[in-house]
Order: structure tokens, then C-alpha cells, then sequence
């Protein structure tokens, strides 16, 4: 070998060893940022936001993909929530799964924090990899009062999931043991759907 080809080789482990390093620290800052989140170490966490050019308020879990808006919301702490969506958190960001923190509200049943995503622009119809929307988990959960809330904020009853093709108000109408909630989507007007747009011959 060369001393030119000795000197790129150098150059180029050099490289790959500084990126990996690199690579590494954030992946580490991202876990002790969502340890702390876990942990409610809110001094912690305030720090490691105010980082000079810190991005680390939408990172995610390695294996689960959860950020840390999931993390609150499954532990039902609206102050956490609020917080994290003051510092700019996506409320739309997904987890391994597909669900949104929305969606996990939903499918806890908690109001309070349904509420407060809605209020920060959480979009009522992002699906989960079955393509569940928050309003299909409210309808399967038969809690009339959240599907209540998600229809007034512009949820569509009509739009289908992934594994069965069937929409919120099918659900609804398919529980012969709950009319209430079919009822109360039969009282969303079907919204026209467009048809795909295809090539034009």
C-alpha cells in the first residue's frame, strides 16, 4: 500500500470512528432525555431542552419509537403534557406502532388529555399501521363522550382502517350493544369522497 492509500485509509476510519462517536452521543442524550421524561426530572429535562440548537424534544425511543409525549400520556400527567407541547412537541408524532399520543389518550380514556392534544392541533384523523383513528378506538371503546369530542373537532366517521375496511360509523352500527354511540355518529352527515385521480386517457 501506498503512503497516499495509507494516509486516505487513516482518513476515512477517522471519519467513520468521529461519526459513530457522534452517532452515539446523540442516541445517548436522547435516552437520558427520555429517561428524564420518565422519571419526571423536569430540571433535567428544562436543561437538555435549553441546549443551544437542541432538537432532542421529538426524539424517540430506539425500540418502542415513542417520543415524549407518548411516554406522559400513558401516564396520564397533563401538566407534562402541556409542558412538552409548549416546548414545541409534535402532537402528531408516532410510535411503533403508528398510534399518536392522540390515539393513546383515546384508547385510555383520558378526556382531559384529549382535550388538551386537540387544543395543540393533534390531528383527529392520523391513523395508527392498522389504520385505527382515534375515533375508530373511541367507537371500539364504546365511550360515547370521546367520540363526542373527536367528531366536534372534525373527525371523519367514514374513514376506513387497514385490517377490515370498515369506518368508525360501520363499527358503530356492527355493536348491536351500544345504539347510542350509532346514534350519535348518524348525527355526522357522510362527507362526499373524492375519487382517486388517476391518468387521463
Amino acid at each position: 500500500m501506498t503512503v497516499r492509500l495509507k494516509q486516505i485509509a487513516v482518513a476515512a476510519a477517522a471519519l467513520m470512528m468521529s461519526s459513530g462517536v457522534a452517532q452515539a452521543q446523540q442516541q445517548s442524550e436522547s435516552y437520558k432525555f427520555l429517561q428524564a421524561v420518565r422519571d419526571s426530572k423536569g430540571d433535567d429535562v428544562l436543561k437538555m431542552l435549553n441546549q443551544p440548537g437542541s432538537r432532542i424534544i421529538n426524539t424517540r425511543d430506539i425500540g418502542t419509537r415513542e417520543g415524549a409525549l407518548h411516554i406522559v400520556v400513558k401516564r396520564g400527567d397533563a401538566t407534562y403534557l402541556r409542558f412538552l407541547l409548549q416546548q414545541q412537541a409534535d402532537p402528531n408524532l408516532r410510535d411503533g406502532d403508528g398510534n399518536t399520543p392522540l390515539a393513546l389518550a383515546v384508547n385510555g380514556g383520558q378526556a382531559a388529555l384529549v382535550d388538551i392534544l386537540i387544543t395543540a392541533k393533534a390531528n383527529v384523523n392520523l391513523g395508527n399501521s392498522r389504520g385505527e383513528t382515534p375515533l375508530i378506538l373511541a367507537v371500539q371503546r364504546r365511550d360515547v363522550g370521546l367520540a363526542r369530542t373527536l367528531l366536534a373537532a372534525g373527525a371523519d366517521p367514514d374513514q376506513p382502517d387497514l385490517l377490515a375496511g370498515m369506518s368508525a360509523r360501520d363499527y358503530a352500527h356492527d355493536d348491536k350493544r351500544s345504539s347510542i354511540m350509532a346514534k350519535l355518529i348518524d348525527e355526522t352527515p357522510k362527507k362526499p369522497r373524492r375519487a382517486v385521480s388517476g391518468p387521463k386517457l
